[in-house]
């Protein structure tokens, strides 16, 4: 007898499942094979039973049965990792898979999801699902969404949502994108600073649940306006009869609604914040950023910058051919123009190739060094200017130390570059010709690879944003002028 409380209880206890990144790659090997074997099985079907009844009545059995074992799959899943298998399937297998996705999990997912594969999800939702989504969402939530969401739906939303929580979403949909009012919240714990810590802690044990990432709280007066920040470690340790005023911090950093997202992050690693409070222009608490929106942030400025380089935006990489070439296209055309100049050049020294032929295979090592030397300068640029390193006061001083680095750099592989050369053209000369050539272009390429996204940062372009189909341009154009405008100086 006096044990079967004891098994009771036992049985009652859930053991939480741990989350694991390769719980969602091993799903998505389940799911892509369940998918490829339902299209093999059909295919079959039909070839099988010439009557249509019996075929459709085989592939409503067999259709019936992978969707019960995708949604086992799937809905075990964190939405997250269903999020993470969607963006992996093609458009019409991510809507179908997405169709079996319980109702439960469906804001989360939207959330979660990159906005190239929301688009497709969404569309293929009806008007009821997405306002049953939506209406469980927070107000800075929706303002996330509101680009992708139809406008009936945001309107009906806005009938279910409290006068705060719609003056919320107003608010938040009116800040324009990559600004810190974009990507706050408004989930927050304020107190007054004339209140005890045990009252705090009272008022703190009535809420059902504190907002996520909460590492402090917010003191405001009787307008809002903000105080000073209690950190939940003082809250705990300190004596339960100390006023809030006596234990709180004033110095603390804020941020504006209109400040740059970046700078936000940037601020967020600098001080290793968890979270800061937003203010407006009176000095109001009207939100605050956490350190999950920030990793978003860095996660997606490191996305841009990675296609900018290539002249590309993000796009669904499942999405229709015509979708993709009008993202390629454009800066794909224009490499096309530049490397036309720079076979032009070239061919303004025939002559000079045609007497002494080895130099057709030394110049493209002339041009490829060149566009390296860019390159890694290039890159240590644009991360400059994304974390507010680099300014017009010390662009010079930082021409200078490139040029000077390169210049050492140049001089050693020019050595290595110069024997290559009298390897296997037997002549001082043309050995010559190649080092200074190739320590000319590493300048060249080293003084752009600083110039060309100060100069897009200057006049307000993404400094990314095609830089490297500029660099090698002008350093194929200029290393084929140079290399064989001293060879046909100094060799012919």
């Amino acid at each position: 007898m006096s044990d079967t409380p004891v098994q009771a209880e036992s049985a009652a206890i859930v053991i939480p499942r741990r989350l694991d990144p390769e719980d969602a790659q091993l799903a998505l090997q389940q799911l892509q094979a369940i998918l490829k074997r339902q299209e093999v099985v059909e295919a079959l079907a039909h070839r099988q039973y010439e009557d249509d009844d019996k075929s459709n009545l085989l592939e409503g059995l067999l259709h019936r049965q992978h969707e019960s074992e995708i949604k086992a799959i799937v809905n075990d899943l964190h939405p997250a990792d269903i999020a993470f298998i969607l963006e992996s399937l093609p458009v019409n297998e991510r809507q179908a898979v997405w169709q079996l996705v319980s109702a439960e999990h469906d804001a989360d997912v939207l959330l979660e999801v990159d906005d190239w594969a929301r688009e497709s999800l969404i569309e293929s939702m009806d008007h009821q699902d997405l306002i049953a989504a939506t209406g469980t969402m927070d107000a800075d939530e929706i303002a996330d969404l509101a680009a992708d969401l139809p406008a009936d739906v945001i309107a009906e939303v806005q009938k279910g949502l409290t006068d705060e929580e719609r003056a919320q979403l107003i608010e938040a949909m009116g800040y324009p994108e990559d600004t810190v009012g974009a990507i706050m919240d408004f989930e927050m714990v304020r107190v007054r600073e004339d209140v005890s810590l045990e009252v705090v802690l009272r008022y703190l044990r009535r809420l059902h649940e504190l907002p996520d990432h909460t590492d402090q709280i917010f003191v405001v007066d009787r307008q809002d306006r903000l105080q000073g920040t209690l950190y939940l470690s003082t809250l705990l340790v300190r004596e339960p009869e100390n006023l809030v005023s006596d234990v709180m911090v004033t110095d603390y950093l804020t941020l504006n609604p209109l400040d740059s997202d970046a700078d936000a992050a940037g601020a967020f690693e600098r001080y290793d914040l968890v979270s800061a409070p937003v203010i407006d222009d009176q000095g109001r608490l009207i939100g605050r950023v956490t350190i999950a929106e920030v990793v978003d942030v860095i996660q997606e400025d490191s996305q841009e910058q990675a296609l900018s380089r290539a002249g590309l935006q993000e796009e669904d990489i499942f999405a229709p051919v015509l979708d993709a070439l009008r993202n390629r296209a454009p800066w794909l055309f224009v490499n096309l123009c530049t490397a036309s100049i720079a076979s032009l050049v070239a061919s303004r020294f025939e002559d000079t190739v045609s007497h002494i032929v080895i130099l057709a295979f030394l110049m493209s090592i002339v041009a490829g060094i060149g566009g390296n030397s860019g390159n890694q300068t290039m890159t240590m640029i644009i991360r400059a200017l994304a974390v507010g390193r680099v300014s017009g006061s010390n662009a010079w001083q930082l021409v200078k130390r490139e040029l000077t680095v390169t210049l050492m750099v140049g001089a050693c592989g020019s050595v290595v570059a110069a024997c290559f050369a009298w390897a296997i053209s037997g002549s001082i000369a043309i050995a010559a010709v190649m080092m200074a050539a190739m320590i000319c272009n590493m300048l060249i390429g080293a003084a752009l690879g600083v110039l060309i996204p100060m100069l897009r940062d200057r006049f307000g372009k993404d400094p990314a944003m095609g830089s490297s189909v500029l660099l090698t341009f002008a350093t194929d154009s200029l290393g084929f002028f140079v290399f064989l405008g001293l060879a046909t100086l100094f060799l012919l």
